[in-house]
């Protein structure tokens, strides 16, 4: 899932760095509104929206504890210059913007309730003990380490990818002794990303295109390049942690697995999937009306209370990182994505390797809004790149608060120098078996007004 970092600074710290973003945002619309063009403002020739939507993503980078609030400065700052300078292709002023969100709520919503309630389902699945017992099915030579990474994988294309990799992050901790290689680390991160990749289920980015009518059976290829980096990077981080810590198995005694919340697990994904089915085959007209899919989650969650209670604790946190996740996803729903380099296979090729660096979601947010791309290939790219650098996925993140040792680039890139490997030729074996092949467009194209002062794009 996207990046979402945790931790606190006091006040007086925190309005530094924001300040320093409103500054940087309101230099770059200044200079712009000096090269307005009849397409609007501009800034070398890079409208000013992105170049807005560039700096938030750089505060995010920048100031790791204190993202939601970077977020938060950022989808200010670009409302109120679309709100002075060019309108929405809603509308103008404030009409333009409710019109705007009025398209926007429903899958805003969605997210919002698939995002907290996989939360929840995430700690069902941590309390019902399965963890516990996994690690009697591990082989005990370097073939341990790397069914640990597969189990991993096969984790993650159910559960969020921020569990996959703490239950693997856990696990390695006892079946290692707590010396657990940087390499091996990544690989943790990376086959948390990559399980999640061809799954709708499995991460945010693939939930985002099914929300958005993306079918998943367009998302599912991205298996092919998953499981092509999985041996890429899998054998050689197995190696890796074998000669720096080989596996020891003592199995401390567990209580019996809790079925129940198993159950519960598996009804909560069903309930998803199968009202997103409904929805799409005998109610199409009516999914743009209404966050069915989230609220049959939460409905799910709610029927189960009685057999077991959920973890309430987790809420505060995931609702947190959830509207930090939202406020980007709206900030790239405000950018004007006529604008951006054509969708091929280069370009997706490259969305993986930025989402390094900047959040995959509102990547994909982007994308989505582009069109015209093989929804598989973009799957792979922004799910799985983000593994290259610690801080380029949620999942990364998250297991450096476990090891915080992983939290250097440069021992990362050293050390985990498959994860890079793998990326590109998982990619590329993609692209030879299937070929790019655009997926049609899954949604009508947009045919709002558009503002005065913005050149419409031309039809595709």
């Amino acid at each position: 899932m996207g990046r979402q970092v945790r931790g606190a600074h006091g006040a007086g710290r925190s309005a530094r760095p924001l300040a320093w973003i409103a500054a940087l945002a309101g230099a770059a619309a200044s200079s712009a509104a000096l090269a307005a063009s009849g397409e609007g403002p501009a800034f070398a020739g890079i409208p000013v929206d992105f170049i807005l939507f560039g700096l938030t993503l750089i505060g995010v980078a920048v100031f790791h504890h204190r993202t939601l609030e970077v977020a938060l400065t950022g989808l200010a700052v670009i409302t109120a210059y679309k709100l002075a300078f060019t309108g929405f292709k809603t509308g103008a002023g404030l009409a333009g913007l409710a019109a705007h969100m009025g398209h926007e709520w429903v899958i805003l919503t969605n997210l919002l309730g698939l995002l907290v309630g996989f939360a929840l389902l995430s700690r069902h699945f941590e309390e019902s003990r399965v963890p516990e017992v996994l690690p009697r099915f591990l082989p005990d030579d370097w073939k341990g380490a790397f069914v640990l990474l597969v189990m991993i994988f096969v984790l993650s294309s159910f559960l969020d990818n921020i569990a996959a990799a703490l239950i693997g992050g856990t696990i390695a901790a006892t079946v290692f002794k707590h010396k657990v290689h940087i390499g091996y680390l990544a690989a943790i991160v990376a086959a948390s990303n990559a399980g999640g990749s061809g799954s709708v289920v499995g991460d945010t980015t693939t939930t985002m295109m099914w929300l958005d009518g993306v079918s998943p059976f367009d998302v599912l290829e991205a298996y092919i390049a998953a499981l092509v980096a999985m041996m890429i990077f899998g054998i050689p981080a197995a190696l890796q942690q074998h000669r720096y810590a080989p596996i020891m198995k003592h199995e401390p005694r567990h209580a019996p697995v809790d079925w129940t919340r198993v159950g519960i697990v598996a009804f909560i994904l069903i309930a998803a999937i199968a009202t997103n089915v409904v929805v799409n085959l005998r109610f199409k007209h009516l999914s743009d009306s209404f966050p069915f899919i989230g609220a049959a989650v939460w409905a799910a969650i709610l029927i189960a209370v009685p057999l077991r209670r959920p973890d309430w604790k987790v809420v505060p946190e995931a609702v947190k990182g959830s509207i930090f996740l939202l406020s980007l996803i709206l900030c790239a729903s405000l950018m004007p994505v006529e604008k951006l380099p054509s969708a091929s296979w280069e370009t997706a090729f490259g969305l993986g390797v930025v989402s390094a660096v900047f959040d995959n979601i509102p990547l994909t947010a982007l994308a989505l809004k582009q069109g015209g791309y093989d929804w598989g290939f973009l799957a792979y790219a922004v799910g799985f790149g983000g593994s290259m650098i610690w801080f380029g996925s949620s999942a990364g993140v998250a297991l450096s608060n476990m090891y915080p040792e992983a939290k250097a680039v440069g021992p990362w890139l050293k050390h985990g120098w498959h994860v890079a490997v793998a990326y590109v030729i998982g990619f590329f074996a993609l692209l030879l078996i299937l070929g790019w092949h655009p997926n049609e467009r899954h949604k009508p194209y947009d045919v709002s007004p558009t503002p005065v002062g913005v050149v419409a794009p031309p039809a595709r």
